[in-house]
């Protein structure tokens, strides 16, 4: 793609970035300049002159089906012509009601809570976790539990059960970080150990752990069989069997964070189902409306819910935004799941991501790559370089091969939208392979990448 002049300064001069140190795109000679996009259609974002790069990263997760998927932007049409907001405090609407009761038949969870985005979600789920124990006469158990490597947004209440040092050591002062257990990442399988090995013992870790803290605790929170933002840790759904049963028997909520994971990314409509098992509380966002609107959703439990069925208002759940439960954005959600039941997640990882894998056979095969994974339509492939920044360098040459990949540390990892092609499968496969040959080319004698945007985010 070509570079904008116009719009990237006009960005640097008035758009603050995120997760991006703003000195290093505004260098001379930055190596990753701001990229404008002008439109985008399918699975492919346009700039100004007419040059594309293939999404290969769903714009950071949230892309199903294709950027301005006609029945998602049809529906948006007909809503903004009926009712674009309304406040859901002390009002209801349409799109609300049917979006929660879907959600409901889905998750066999019920009455959903709505927020904006994934760390929303996460801290609504948090504070609810809490105030049911205090609602219920035992207000000690109020910490919580989360994975080594866990993410679970950067707003405060999310940085607690956030296991990624960049982002809690910048705020640490103003975080109660949460206790971090073993993650069952099967990375970590020791000669002879299979990943159902790993994730036995890290269960074995929970359940030492939670026998001396359970009194205290009100919460684990998990990302159910991919920790995403660790670079893509995936581990055997036994864990999530283990888990359930150690959160009944020590009266401890169990969180499942299906933020990046669900609606179909992992071959089934959520992670934890592949375990059989239902959690307490689920957070929703990213896929839910197909990646058109910012949306996020609580579902809970009726017991839960009852905890709060009161008299009195301090007893209620204690949290709200102005455009909780949005209209435009349910409707999008509702056109987003439609679209999914179409398409049936489980088919999607059998056919489309089975033939991508089969695509990616140069990458995983190349002798720099080590753990080559697949769950569903995630994919990943960690490479030995000695390259500090990896990610940047190989972030670069990937554009210029016309995809966006972003990689986390030395974790190159593929996801792409549901509904990609043989055709564009082919060309992400052999653009990736391309973009990891020119950056390990580079490891004597290149210069330092100045890209100052945060790896993996």
């Amino acid at each position: 793609m070509s570079r904008n002049t116009e719009w990237h300064d006009r960005s640097l001069a008035a758009v603050w970035h995120p997760c991006t140190q703003m000195k290093a795109h505004a260098a001379e000679g930055a190596q990753l300049p701001l990229v404008p996009v002008a439109r985008a259609e399918g699975l492919w974002l346009y700039d100004h002159d007419g040059g594309r790069l293939l999404d290969g990263i769903s714009s950071w997760w949230v892309n199903l089906f294709g950027h301005g998927h006609p029945a998602i932007r049809d529906a948006l049409i007909d809503q903004l012509h009926r009712l674009d907001h309304v406040m859901l405090a002390g009002f209801t609407h349409a799109p609300v009601v049917e979006l929660s009761e879907r959600l409901s038949a889905l998750t066999g969870l019920g009455h959903a809570f709505y927020g904006s985005d994934g760390a929303s979600a996460t801290e609504i789920a948090l504070k609810m976790s809490a105030h049911f124990w205090r609602n219920q006469g035992r207000p000690a158990k109020n910490r919580f539990i989360g994975l080594a490597g866990g993410y679970h947004g950067e707003t405060v209440g999310a940085l607690a059960v956030t296991d990624i040092a960049l982002f809690r050591e910048s705020y640490a002062p103003l975080v109660r970080l949460a206790a971090t257990v073993p993650s069952p990442d099967a990375r970590l399988a020791q000669p002879g150990e299979t990943a159902e090995d790993v994730a036995n013992r890290a269960a074995d870790a929970l359940a030492d752990w939670l026998a001396e803290h359970a009194d205290e605790t009100a919460a684990l929170i998990l990302e159910p069989l991919v920790q995403c933002a660790t670079g893509m840790a995936m581990h055997h759904p036994r864990y999530l069997q283990r888990v359930r049963a150690l959160c009944d028997a020590h009266e401890v909520h169990l969180v499942a964070d299906e933020i990046a994971v669900g609606f179909g990314r992992t071959g089934s409509w959520f992670a934890h189902q592949q375990a059989g098992i239902r959690p307490d509380f689920i957070c929703l966002s990213k896929g839910l409306t197909g990646g058109t609107l910012p949306l996020s959703a609580v579902l809970t439990t009726d017991a839960v819910y009852a905890a709060f069925y009161d008299d009195q208002v301090a007893r209620g759940f204690l949290h709200s935004h102005s455009y909780t439960g949005n209209p435009l954005a349910c409707r999008a959600a509702l056109a987003a799941t439609e679209l999914l039941a179409q398409l049936d997640p489980v088919k999607v990882s059998e056919v489309s991501g089975a033939r991508l894998w089969r695509q990616f056979e140069g990458l995983s095969q190349h002798p720099r790559v080590r753990f080559a994974r697949r769950q569903g339509m995630i994919f990943a492939w960690d490479v030995a370089t000695s390259l500090p920044d990896f990610a940047r360098r190989f972030a670069r040459h990937a554009l210029a091969q016309g995809v966006l990949l972003r990689p986390i540390g030395n974790t190159v990892y593929a996801m792409p939208p549901l509904v990609i092609s043989e055709t564009e499968g082919e060309f992400l496969a052999q653009a990736a392979l391309a973009a990891l040959n020119a950056t390990l080319a580079e490891e004597t004698g290149g210069a330092p990448s100045t890209l100052g945007v945060v790896d993996g985010v």
